[in-house]
């Protein structure tokens, strides 16, 4: 696979040089201060060869994810167009052809992608808007984890060409049950990522009485998921909030889980940016208690804008909540971009390692 990746970055070098439009060169920050351009970045993703119970050898397993993952790339675009600048993996559909239209309208204008929360109602209509707008979707499944049908619906997803699963909310059990391990093992095997919400989870009808609990959805609760778990990307949306020190230390030791800011952390924060100085604060520490890694702490956080309801705005609003905090950590601009995409990307391509 990592051949097949050089051989698409050399595909987007040569149709550069040949007329097709390719990415400016990085520029000042605050360029992205009101739109949605920052990062050179790409995505690759990969089907898993196992979920049917056959067991290939290594080789056969890896060329045939290299097949799915360059039948994925073609359908997506990367292999015709520059890749984009910005991917913000944390966008809900409202289930209507109208948003989809300003969503991809949107993403073309700026060059954006966005990875897609979806029912599995809307499962054929995200389909096709993926089709239609090449290199702008890619789609996450949302699955209720108590379904008895949820592996079934993993299936259909995983079928469909989605890349992960997400925003998994409102489990009846904490997230690392062992009663959940089926769906993450068949998210293993298939090579998705997963999106769970972590922290404070709003309620948006107090009048009806419902099974919710914050506590269940603890950022602490993907610390087991991770371990058990190793191939299986994990993004926590929201930082868990209001337990960002638990967020942080779970993303320091498992290399498989990052996640993103969106919700009301960086406006609650916005007084006090540098906080999170704190919580991301193991770059080049050399120590025996810290994992040895050369990648600055600030990698473990990807942009996610939390979309809902239609707001659109919010994309742009959460773009700038995420400037104004990694300005005032001091974040250097080659970790910004990958912020914005380059840390995701790198997450995909390194899936068949």
């Amino acid at each position: 696979m990592i051949s097949f990746i050089g051989n698409m970055r050399r595909h987007h070098r040569r149709a550069g040089q040949g007329g097709a439009r390719t990415l400016p060169a990085p520029t000042d920050w605050k360029s992205t201060e009101t739109s949605l351009g920052a990062a050179n970045t790409s995505v690759c993703a990969t089907g898993g060869v196992e979920r049917c119970g056959v067991k290939p050898s290594v080789g056969l397993a890896r060329a045939l994810r290299g097949v799915l993952l360059c039948a994925w790339l073609v359908s997506v675009g990367w292999c015709e167009s520059a890749p984009p600048k910005l991917i913000d993996c944390h966008v809900h559909h409202d289930g209507s052809v109208a948003f989809l239209e300003k969503l991809t309208a949107k993403l073309d204008g700026s060059d954006g992608m966005a990875l897609l929360i979806t029912m599995p109602k809307d499962l054929e209509q995200v389909s096709a808007f993926m089709k239609a707008h090449p290199g702008r979707l890619i789609g996450l499944g949302q699955v209720d984890l108590d379904s008895p049908q949820v592996l079934e619906t993993v299936r259909r997803f995983q079928r469909a060409g989605f890349a992960g699963l997400g925003e998994l909310t409102g489990p009846r059990y904490r997230y690392d049950d062992e009663r959940y391990w089926p769906i993450y093992r068949l998210a293993e095997q298939s090579r998705m990522i997963v999106l769970f919400h972590t922290g404070i989870v709003n309620r948006m009808t107090p009048e009806i009485p419902s099974n919710v609990s914050s506590d269940r959805m603890r950022a602490a609760t993907l610390d087991l998921i991770a371990r058990q778990f190793p191939r299986l990307t994990i993004i926590g949306a929201h930082l868990g909030n209001p337990d960002y020190a638990w967020a942080g230390e779970v993303a320091r030791w498992n290399p498989n889980v990052y996640f993103d800011v969106s919700g009301s952390t960086l406006i609650k924060k916005q007084d006090d940016l540098g906080f999170f100085k704190s919580v991301f604060w193991w770059t080049s520490v050399a120590s025996a208690h810290t994992p040895k890694s050369a990648a600055p702490a600030f990698e473990k956080v990807i942009f996610g804008s939390d979309v809902f309801g239609g707001d659109l705005e919010e994309m742009d609003r959460a773009l700038e909540r995420y400037r104004r905090m990694l300005e005032a950590c001091g974040v250097s601009p080659e970790v910004r971009e990958n912020i914005l995409g380059g840390t995701l990307r790198r997450v995909l391509e390194s899936r068949d390692k």
